[in-house]
């Protein structure tokens, strides 16, 4: 894992995500999903080019089951930007680099 993505559980996810000043991308994730496996490097690539804007967290959901059900995760990975303690925008799936890019700038703007 990048240096700058960092491993966030149920306990902390309110302080680290919800009271973040920085937006918020929250990447949920189980090891065994090749779809999450595929996307994560692209995760962590994009956490080098904005990792001084926006903070990057990861959430297993076999590790955390009440934040993805509080966010009604169904699939994943599912990538959620959360901005000012809210959810500002998600996608479900593996996307392209460019898309991920055009929604950070997004939340960013």
């Amino acid at each position: 894992m990048a240096e700058n993505v960092f491993e966030i559980d149920d306990s902390r996810f309110e302080a680290e995500v919800l009271q973040e000043r920085a937006p918020v991308l929250v990447d949920f994730w189980a090891p065994w999903c090749g779809p999450c496996r595929a996307i994560g490097p692209v995760v962590e690539e994009l956490s080098v080019k904005f990792g001084d804007k926006i903070k990057f967290k990861k959430c297993n959901v076999d590790d955390n089951p009440i934040i993805p059900s509080k966010y009604g995760i169904k699939s994943i990975p599912t990538l959620i930007f959360f901005k000012d303690g809210k959810v500002f925008n998600q996608v479900v799936g593996v996307v392209a680099k460019s898309k991920l890019e055009d929604m950070i700038n997004n939340v960013l703007a």
